[in-house]
Formats: C-alpha cells, structure tokens, sequence
C-alpha cells in the first residue's frame, strides 16, 4: 500500500517510469492473482502500490508453489475488473517497465477476459535493459541480477519483483550512462570490424574483444596497430582483450567468452586473456606494450 509520503509525492510528481510485475493462478495468463506496480523518478521510488486479486479462475499447485498464493488468500479480495481503473491510472500513457514481456500479455490477457478496455502504454523490458548493460553476466534472471547489484529482493513477490525490475533501471541507467529514452530506442547493431593496417605491432593477431563493441573506438585502436579484430573467441583467435583494468570481475571471468578462452588456452592453445591497460591501447594510452 502507499505510504503517505510516497501519495504525497505521487499526487506531485510524475514518475520517469512505472514497474508492474504480476503473479497468476494459473497457466492461463489472464490469472491474475497479484499485482505489484513501484513508480521511480530521479532514481528513486515515489510510490508504490501491491494487491491481491482474485483471478476468477483455478488455482494450479504448480503456480501456488512458486508464488505462495493460494484460493483462500484471495477470497474477499477485488477482482481485476475491479483493480483495473487503478492499474489503468497507473500505467497509461507512461513507460511500464516488465522484467520479460510475461506481465505485458498477462494484462492484455486479463483485460480481455474481464471485458475491460486495453491498457495504453510504452513497454520496457527489463531484461533486455540488463543484457546491453551487463552483457557478460551468465544469466539475466531477475533474481541473480538482484544478488549481482546489491538489490534486496523476495522473489515471486508482485511488488519486491517490481520494485527489483525498477532497480535495475535505474543502475543500468548509472552504469552506462544510457539514458530512459535511449533505452526504449531498438539497440544499435554492431558494424563491421576495422580493417587491420597492413602492419604493426599487433599484425597476425586475432583479436576478441569483451567488453566494447566490435566496431568502436577500442576496435579502431587495435586495427590501426595491425590487429584483426574476429567476431567471437574460437581456435584460432589469439588474444581476448577485456575492456578494463586486472582483476577481473566475477561477471567477466563467467561470460562465455572468457571461459572459451581459458578451455582453449587448457587444450594447449596460443590465445591469452589481458586487459586493454595491459596490451596498451586503452583510451589514452598511446604505445602497445607489446603482443
């Protein structure tokens, strides 16, 4: 429920974007069974708002094992039909942020079964927000990205999932510096990779990058010094060079590309794993130190 400062700031500020995260009875998407919705602006909550509802359907153990929610929680509480002119006033004519486009189809779903009017908004998922920030993380699932952010979360709880979603938002926004507008443009398509300069210290390396984009300025360095810059680690690929400075972190030493260069380099292969301060052609820095 909102609290009365978050009402309070509700009723005078617009959120920068609102989070819905909803739960269902069963498989049948127009289930409803919990709402949750957390409204951010500036980086931080402005209100929240979270019921329960009763799905005017059958409950699956399946669904109620994994939510905790059972027939008996929902008796007495408002059908969607009911919740539907709140969750309308909430979301129209804003950008909604869903962690997966489930929660996008689980409203459509309901409005239709319930005989209510379409809700009109701008769709955002969280997921793919989290993919182009943290490209190297094993999994995008909104409960290791919790863990991985420092976000408090209960999962399969309508409005701590929501509020996580939010969260996420907004650290990928601090992260990137991509803006909320630039999130919900489609994402930019690499191009192709710089041709390598006919020689140089890094002629006859192939080179992976993670970290930066294949045709971006840390491409363009490398290329200009002779290195070939290949699409992705295989076997004959000789350097994989990380964007950033040693150690490592955890989400870059468990990205795929990173643990296909360790196998290679276990089955006796030449690539080797270094930063871009290593090799020398991090931003700023003008001699490679060598290949």
């Amino acid at each position: 429920m909102l609290s009365t400062a978050m009402l309070a700031d509700a009723v005078t500020l617009q959120p920068d974007f609102v989070v819905i995260d909803v739960e269902t009875a069963c498989s049948r998407v127009s289930s409803i069974c919990q709402i949750g919705i957390v409204g951010f602006r500036d980086g931080r909550e402005i209100f929240d708002y979270e019921t329960l509802v009763d799905p005017r359907d059958e409950f699956h153990l399946f669904n109620t094992r994994i939510h905790g929610i059972a027939e008996h929680h929902v008796v007495g509480q408002p059908s969607f039909a009911d919740v539907h002119a709140i969750v309308d006033r909430h979301l129209s004519g804003r950008t909604t942020v869903a962690h997966s486009y489930f929660d996008k189809g689980a409203l459509a779903a309901a409005c239709r079964v319930h005989d209510r009017p379409a809700i009109e908004t701008v769709w955002l998922d969280s997921v793919r927000v989290a993919k182009r920030a943290w490209p190297d993380l094993e999994s995008h699932r909104l409960g290791l990205l919790a863990q991985y952010l420092g976000i408090a979360h209960k999962h399969h709880d309508a409005l701590s999932d929501a509020r996580a979603a939010g969260w996420v938002i907004v650290k990928a926004i601090d992260h990137t510096g991509i803006a909320l507008d630039e999130w919900l443009a489609p994402p930019r398509k690499p191009g192709p990779a710089p041709r390598p300069a006919p020689s140089g210290p890094l002629a006859g390396e192939r080179i992976a990058l993670l970290g930066a984009p294949r045709d971006g300025a840390l491409a363009e360095r490398i290329a200009a010094l002779g290195g070939r810059i290949v699409s992705a680690v295989g076997n004959t690929t000789t350097l994989l060079v990380i964007a950033g400075r040693a150690p490592f972190s955890y989400s870059v030493r468990n990205s795929g590309a990173y643990r296909r260069a360790e196998h290679y380099r276990r089955l006796g292969g030449a690539i080797r794993i270094v930063s871009d301060f290593e090799l020398g052609v991090a931003d700023g820095v003008v001699e490679p130190t060598g290949a």
